[in-house]
């Protein structure tokens, strides 16, 4: 039994009426052993939890010779 702590993450949206099915990947990396399995709300998790969405990394990679790069593009 592997005794270092696995944490399995996956989340799942159930529209009404369905039923909480396991993804056949998830069921297949557990194997012997003590597991704890825990059911929570994904929106229980808090927003430090959540990764930040921010358009910093587009704005800090453009260059003033990026000017006019798609002005030749017609939509």
């Amino acid at each position: 039994m592997n005794s270092q702590p696995v944490n399995l993450t996956c989340e799942i949206e159930l529209q009404s009426g369905e039923t909480l099915t396991l993804p056949p990947e998830l069921v297949a990396s557990v194997g012997a052993g003590r597991w704890r399995v825990t059911i929570q709300p994904a929106s229980s998790l808090s927003p430090a939890a959540l990764p930040a969405l921010s358009h910093r990394a587009f704005l800090n990679s453009y260059i003033p010779e990026d000017e006019g790069l798609y002005d030749d593009l017609t939509g």
